[in-house]
């Protein structure tokens, strides 16, 4: 009931609307001007008319990989030189509209109510656990330190771990295994940067400027309440298949039962004929069973040689079934009204969503009303290469963070 007055709202409201006139903690700004320099300055606009006098304690900002990075790096250091940035580049964005693309959405965190601190990790190739979770504990410590000599000590605090990781590089497992580690009893959620549909380039962004191979926690501290989710829209079917040959650094499968990976993999979703691109990975997406739970474990790319590249960690003698949908709006409709039995009132959510899972939403004609439920519950953030939930790098999933008012 809650997800559908909220909804219902949302359509009174007009959409977009209902986001300009609501008097919230958190403040979301976006713009789809093609030019850096102007989209930068509109965000700039938003953000002093919904903060007044209040400054931001930090900000995330995801971006398509349609503006030139360097010119939207300089236009974010002249016009938001003291706001902490952090975010990456994506595969579509989630905004006032729900889906987006070609866009770029600031989610600011006033002081007072947030605080935020953070540490960035360069060149995945080479991360250490043993340094990377030395430097996460000693974060966690100086802003606890922090946070009790500034206040009151019958006031409550909640916080999170927001993780960002280069959507390209291989090693989300590794690096989220060991910051929630490092984390102990807070939370990780997150997401893979992206760059379209390309593969190609992606980024970090962290405090103003974009890295390449890196990662990033930023560590969210609210008195609000704070309710971190991952849902699946997808449930085991009965074709069964096994990794019989796999590169398991690279996340290539060369051969399943036996068989030339691509060729058994589409005779298996029962359309031997079909082209495989991403469209038709989103909609038999594989799935692996472990520890009594199933996760997607989602295709990448078909490669010429007829070998199979996964988003996600892979290796020869996984079992996996093909995937088949379930009933993704009631799914969401669902969530959202568990979200609101947790925080409350719902402030906003920062939602990390599979690219996967807006195409095949997209496919199955569903993605307006997936959309209008995002809208009506506040959701920004961005379209992924993979999701982090705890300590698990995940595959099409819907994943994020609400806070409450």
């Amino acid at each position: 009931m809650a997800a559908k007055g909220a909804l219902e709202r949302a359509e009174a409201a007009d959409g977009c609307g209902a986001f300009a006139q609501a008097q919230s903690g958190v403040v979301a700004c976006t713009s789809h001007a093609d030019n850096p320099a102007a989209a930068v300055a509109e965000l700039a606009e938003q953000l002093e008319a919904q903060l007044g006098e209040r400054q931001l304690a930090g900000a995330l900002l995801f971006c398509s990989n349609t503006y030139p990075r360097d010119a939207l790096e300089t236009a974010l250091l002249h016009r938001l030189p003291d706001v902490p940035l952090f975010g990456c580049t994506s595969a579509g964005e989630l905004t006032e509209r729900g889906y987006d693309t070609r866009s770029v959405v600031l989610i600011g965190f006033p002081q007072g109510p947030f605080s935020m601190a953070s540490v960035r990790f360069d060149d995945l190739d080479r991360f250490d656990p043993a340094s990377a979770q030395a430097a996460i504990r000693q974060l966690v410590a100086q802003e606890r330190r922090g946070r009790v000599a500034a206040a009151p000590a019958d006031r409550a605090s909640h916080q999170v771990a927001l993780f960002f990781v280069d959507g390209l590089s291989h090693r989300e497992e590794l690096l989220t295994m060991t910051a929630q580690h490092a984390l102990g009893d807070i939370q990780l959620i997150g997401g893979s940067s992206g760059d379209g549909l390309s593969f190609r380039d992606t980024a970090i962004l962290h405090e103003g400027r974009f890295h390449a191979d890196a990662a990033v926690v930023v560590l969210l501290t609210s008195e609000r309440p704070l309710h971190v989710f991952c849902k699946s829209f997808y449930r085991p079917g009965p074709a069964k298949m096994v990794i019989t040959e796999a590169d398991a650094q690279a996340r290539i499968v060369h051969e399943i039962n036996a068989a030339p990976a691509a060729e058994e993999y589409r005779r298996l979703a029962g359309s031997p004929l079909a082209t495989l691109d991403a469209q038709f990975f989103a909609a038999y997406p594989p799935i692996v069973r472990t520890g009594g739970q199933c996760h997607v474990r989602s295709i990448q790319t078909a490669n010429d040689d007829g070998s199979l590249t996964f988003y996600c960690a892979i290796d020869t003698g996984v079992v996996l079934s093909i995937g088949e949908p379930v009933d993704r709006v009631a799914a969401l409709d669902d969530l959202f009204a568990e979200i609101g039995a947790s925080v409350g009132e719902i402030d906003h959510v920062i939602g990390f969503d599979c690219v996967l899972n807006r195409l095949d939403a997209e496919d199955r004609q569903q993605a307006g009303a997936v959309s209008r439920r995002y809208v009506a519950n506040r959701v920004f953030g961005f379209n992924t290469y993979g999701e982090q939930f705890r300590a698990a790098h995940m595959n099409q999933t819907f994943t994020g963070l609400a806070i409450g008012r």
